[in-house]
């Protein structure tokens, strides 16, 4: 995948993997942390939950800005990595107070502004080259997949380090122990039966003094996601040594354009063409805010979809698909299948291709045995894992059709790649429309389960789609920044791009309410609607945004 490429892209990739494995981390537990060390209800930890993420995306501004005027871009992607660690670790301090925990996640929300941006700006910059300017897609596709790697693992993760933290205090993780606990330390349980069957079930014997137990399970929870946090520090430690100590292989593009002026070396833009391109950035900026609109309703109105509306037991073979050991191993297995079936592999590869085929295929049938002909328990927040995992298995998928299509001559450009995005969302959404027909709306199930479940494989195709779309669009998108932007803009523009997706977070949101208002088809078909529209300017400003490119 990476042949022909500087190996500077290769750093690169892995700084950024190991900035979003810690980021994620931190995310995956963050709103349960909340709600068990403070004793939050959702909408409280979700009001701290919103601003943190905004500012995660408006941060880049400020980011762009001081590498572009200041310290340049490696040095601002280095104090970045400084900020997040830093902010995690603090995080992973036990005792925190409120305010104090502000601060945290105002350092991390810094440390990502500083370092997210800008190391976009340095994949751009390693294709300025001509002979390598025509994998400036790929590269980005490349790019985003490391972020979705990172993104895979971490919820595994954080998961995994709860739950053995937990055991060897003597507790197992219950989703309805804290706010009951937090509830009865504050004197606000009448009737104690509940908490008494659940107290009595941890420990295996009967619990005589429930106020300890109560202080008791907080603490080991809180402690179990304080060493989350801890793990976030670590990985942000290994990404920024990998940058660091690698910088000889990304050198040549961590330069500014007033350092280029200095040597001469830098070509001038007219006004008018320094205008034309910011007129055609913020134009793609409006409108791939409608993307994230619809893309991150992921986290939001679908998770909720597969709460209410999707059946909760599934078999044996789509287990496969929920349980993380055995889908690792047919991703082993599939991409054994393509080390051998791939004409270009040497022996050596094509041998490796036969043991990944083999131990993956092996592995998965060996756990697949061990599940239950009918009836595996699934849960919502397990479909948030099918997004990343698709972007690793598609992007290599991806990148060929693109390098088949531009030996052809055929190879669609970047704004162009963006408006098929947007139409393959529509599709995606379109699909939900179809699922959801029929089904009563929410506020007829009042917070309960619908009679009428429907398929998990909706959904998983939904993703699918999306996933698709999000290939076409995002990493697209910031190729396109990154050819686009004035030379003495490429930092802050990246800002840019990144605080559009701030706005379609908050925008998401926005109409959220929407699915609870109306019925289930009328909300999706809003978000088609909306997708369309997008597409539509898109490719009524595509010659435009195409001058751009080549001005």
């Amino acid at each position: 995948m990476f042949k022909d490429h500087p190996k500077g892209l290769i750093v690169l990739f892995f700084a950024n993997m190991g900035e979003r494995f810690g980021y994620y981390t931190m995310l995956t537990i963050f709103v349960l942390y909340l709600q068990a060390y403070f004793g939050w209800d959702a909408s409280q930890a979700g009001r701290v939950y919103g601003f943190f993420l905004f500012g995660i995306y408006f941060f880049p501004l400020l980011g762009g800005f001081i590498s572009d005027k200041v310290l340049g871009y490696g040095k601002t992607i280095a104090l970045g990595c400084f900020f997040m660690g830093l902010g995690y670790f603090l995080l992973g301090q036990p005792g925190m107070s409120e305010w104090a925990t502000y601060g945290c996640l105002g350092v991390i929300a810094l440390g990502v502004g500083l370092f997210k941006g800008n190391l976009a700006v340095l994949v751009g910059n390693l294709y300025d080259r001509k002979e390598v300017s025509h994998l400036r897609d790929a590269a980005f596709n490349l790019y985003y997949m490391g972020i979705n790697i990172g993104a895979f693992f971490a919820p595994h993760a954080a998961t995994s380090i709860r739950n053995w933290l937990l055991e060897k205090d003597g507790f197992t993780y219950n989703a309805a122990l804290p706010e009951l606990a937090h509830r009865f330390l504050r004197g606000q349980v009448d009737k104690t039966a509940e908490l008494q069957a659940l107290a009595n079930a941890q420990l295996g014997t009967p619990v005589t003094d429930l106020g300890k137990f109560c202080t008791d399970y907080l603490a080991s929870l809180a402690g179990s996601y304080n060493a989350g946090f801890v793990l976030a520090a670590g990985s942000m430690i290994i990404s920024m040594v990998i940058f660091l100590a690698c910088r000889k292989f990304y050198k040549e593009a961590d330069i500014r354009h007033k350092d280029k002026k200095a040597e001469a070396g830098a070509v001038e833009m007219t006004p008018q063409q320094v205008k034309d391109r910011l007129v055609a950035l913020a134009l793609v900026f409006f409108v791939v805010i409608f993307f994230w609109l619809a893309f991150h309703q992921n986290g939001f109105t679908l998770t909720l979809f597969a709460k209410n509306y999707t059946v909760g037991e599934v078999g044996r073979l789509t287990f496969i698909l929920f349980d993380l050991p055995a889908l690792l191993g047919v991703v082993a297995a599939v991409w054994g299948v393509v080390l051998l079936a791939g004409r270009t592999f040497s022996g050596k590869m094509k041998g490796v291709g036969a043991a990944l085929l083999v131990a993956g295929g092996g592995f998965a049938y060996y756990r697949a045995s061990g599940f239950r002909a009918d009836g595996n328990p699934i849960t919502a927040e397990l479909f948030q894992a099918f997004n990343p995992i698709f972007i690793v298995f598609l992007t290599p998928v991806v990148i060929g059709v693109f390098t088949m299509l531009r030996r052809k001559g055929i190879e669609p450009g970047s704004p162009a790649k963006i408006g098929v995005g947007m139409f393959m969302t529509a599709i995606g959404f379109g699909i939900m429309l179809l699922a959801s027909s029929g089904l009563q709306s929410v506020h007829a199930l009042e917070g309960g389960v619908s009679p009428e479940l429907v398929s998990p494989y909706w959904l998983i195709n939904v993703y699918l789609i999306l996933t698709v779309a999000e290939l076409f669009l995002s990493p697209m998108g910031l190729s396109f920044v990154s050819r686009v932007s004035p030379p003495q803009y490429k930092g802050l523009m990246q800002g840019g791009w990144l605080g559009a997706t701030a706005i379609g977070n908050l925008a998401a949101g926005f109409i959220g309410p929407f699915y609870e208002q109306w019925e289930l088809w009328q909300f999706f078909l809003l978000v088609v609607v909306l997708a369309l529209v997008s597409f539509t300017m898109v490719m009524l400003i595509l010659k435009k945004l195409n001058r751009a490119i080549s001005s």
